[in-house]
């Protein structure tokens, strides 16, 4: 709890100061009421006692009731406020901590975990800044006070008191004893819950085209059934809590009433006034004191659910990025859109194997190098240790002859236009999903969006829409093709005008006709830059200047398309894979 309150603002420190401040006056008042009820029971019991003595008394009282009143209703207004800010620092300081994380620390956490500790689990802070806080300093704070005020009234009432603290005490700590592992079994049960949620919308056409309805429903059942007994124990344990507080309660009123008519009976007349004007006294301290504990019982309620949620938001924000960012923040260097890999070796980590294995070479500004390979042999995973998705275990990788290790983030993705296997769209316009981010000027223009459309073949679609170039696109660009996704994602690195292009299987979903003209444009638009091609089809990368071909892991030949066809049997046969020896030939 303390780590995660060390993410308060100073504007935080000063309302809970001022909350400290208003719950001690709270409690000032309220503990002041039974003295002057003290004082009315001994005027309404003596003899020619003036009415306006009781009434003045009675008028405090009232004025200490309406002082709490207004105490309460501002301690309230600033707790929810301090509550509401507090959630929503911790959850943009997530957004941002998950922005941040390497793919290796994202992996650690699912996707639905990560979701649910952003939104469900700082829920639950929430609920235990807005309730627990004023319960916590006014609790201890108002039992302390009240044990001072009754000390010395009678030992008999002072061990009835302590008697019901120590019974409310044990049942506290069985409850919680009980509950807590079940609170951190809920937590992991809604990330599950999550899952299967996003995973069944997610694949919820080949979910209906396998007719698998009633196997999701089972699957999801299983979870959903395994969370709501989990919630149903802890719910059912804590609802012995009240009623059994309220019978404390209630209880210790009575006993000391019974044990002071024993106590008043025996005592001398002159003693009897004030022994029963002690005992109406003690009575209403006694209450104060339970309800105290009846407070505290509450956070104990809560308190479970939000630790479990607190440990698993630091788990977080306490992560370690592997990938730590470089400290040059260089915008111009000397050479332009070169790269090279100095034997370079990836693993994933925790894992034994290499994913890749001394891969060296070195492409320059205005050339084309293309990575080819069996599924699985490293060709996405080597590309992505050039914007820094993963840091290369042995080896070096420079850009421009600098390692980018070296780059500061944002001067290392102004070089690159990454486009990924799987292109990612946001609900967003056409246009302002292509003038995604900003290039080096800061900005892209409108007629810089249109030209990357154009060059990108995506014209023909996108000026048939409804809005054209301002037409919505769903979220995940469930509204467009696949192809039609690509051609936007191309687009959108096209508009950055970067010096190294990255197309990771960024062709797939084009039909042969357009690939071509795409290509075409591409070579045209880009023969200033640097472009990296990973592919399957030989027709897309047989006109590179250089095809590294990968193999387990391993460079297994480099090369131009003729070159690899004579001397690496790996490039022939993938070769013969999609083209006949005739066509292999003309080509």
């Amino acid at each position: 709890m303390i780590k995660i309150l060390q993410n308060m603002k100073k504007k935080d420190i000063i309302s809970i100061i001022t909350i400290i401040g208003l719950i001690l006056l709270q409690v000032y008042l309220e503990l002041k009421m039974p003295d002057y009820m003290s004082t009315i029971t001994r005027l309404v019991q003596t003899e020619g006692s003036k009415m306006y003595d009781i009434i003045l008394n009675g008028s405090y009282m009232l004025l200490c009731a309406f002082g709490s009143l207004v105490s309460a209703i501002a301690t309230g207004y600033i707790i929810s406020k301090l509550a509401s800010n507090f959630s929503l620092n911790i959850r943009e300081k997530l957004f941002d901590k998950v922005q941040n994380l390497s793919m290796n620390e994202i992996k650690k956490f699912q996707t639905s975990s990560l979701i649910t500790r952003t939104t469900n689990d700082v829920t639950q802070v929430e609920m235990i800044i807005a309730m627990g806080l004023q319960m916590l300093i006014k609790a201890p704070t108002t039992a302390i006070w009240a044990i001072t005020k009754i000390l010395n009234k009678s030992w008999q009432w002072s061990a009835i008191t302590a008697v019901a603290v120590i019974i409310l005490l044990i049942m506290i700590t069985v409850l919680v004893t009980i509950v807590m592992p079940k609170f951190k079994k809920v937590q992991k049960l809604t990330d599950q819950v999550n899952n299967k949620t996003r995973e069944n919308i997610k694949g919820i056409r080949v979910i209906r085209a396998f007719n698998a309805e009633k196997y999701q429903e089972d699957k999801f059942e299983e979870t959903n059934n395994e969370l709501t007994n989990n919630q149903l124990f802890t719910q059912k344990a804590m609802s012995f809590m009240s009623p059994i507080m309220y019978l404390i309660m209630y209880g210790i009123t009575l006993a000391i009433y019974f044990v002071g008519a024993y106590i008043i009976k025996d005592a001398q007349m002159i003693d009897k006034l004030p022994l029963f004007t002690d005992m109406v006294v003690f009575s209403s301290y006694a209450m104060q004191i339970v309800m105290s504990f009846l407070m505290l019982s509450m956070i104990f309620m809560i308190y479970p659910r939000a630790s479990v949620s607190i440990k698993r938001i630091n788990e977080v924000l306490e992560t370690e990025n592997t990938v730590k960012e470089g400290t040059k923040n260089i915008k111009e260097t000397q050479i332009k859109g070169e790269v090279e890999f100095k034997n370079v070796s990836f693993k994933y980590s925790g894992a034994d194997e290499y994913v890749l294995e001394n891969i060296s070479f070195k492409v320059e500004n205005g050339e084309t190098i293309a990575f080819i390979g069996s599924t699985g042999s490293g060709k996405s995973t080597l590309i992505n240790l050039i914007p820094r998705f993963y840091d290369a275990t042995e080896g070096e990788v420079l850009i421009d002859g600098i390692n980018v290790k070296e780059y500061t983030e944002e001067a290392l993705y102004n070089k690159i236009g990454y486009i990924p296997q799987k292109a990612v769209m946001f609900s967003k316009t056409v246009s302002e999903n292509v003038a995604y981010g900003k290039n080096k000027d800061g900005k892209i223009s409108k007629d810089q969006v249109k030209e990357a459309i154009k060059i990108a073949q995506a014209e023909e679609f996108v000026l048939k829409m409804d809005k054209q170039y301002e037409s919505e696109i769903a979220q995940g660009g469930t509204n467009i093709s696949g192809g039609q996704k690509q051609r936007l994602a191309i687009a959108r690195a096209i508009a950055r005008k970067p010096e190294i292009y990255i197309f990771d299987d960024s062709f797939s979903a084009l039909d042969y006709k357009t690939e071509k003209k795409l290509r075409h444009e591409l070579k045209n638009f880009t023969k200033n830059a640097t472009n990296l091609i990973v592919a399957q089809r030989i027709g897309t990368i047989m006109n590179a200047d250089k095809i590294l071909v990968l193999d387990q892991g391993k460079c297994v030949g480099i090369g131009t398309h003729k070159q690899l066809l004579k001397t690496c049997k790996v490039y022939k046969e993938i070769a013969l894979s999609q083209l006949s020896k005739e066509e292999l030939e003309h080509e």
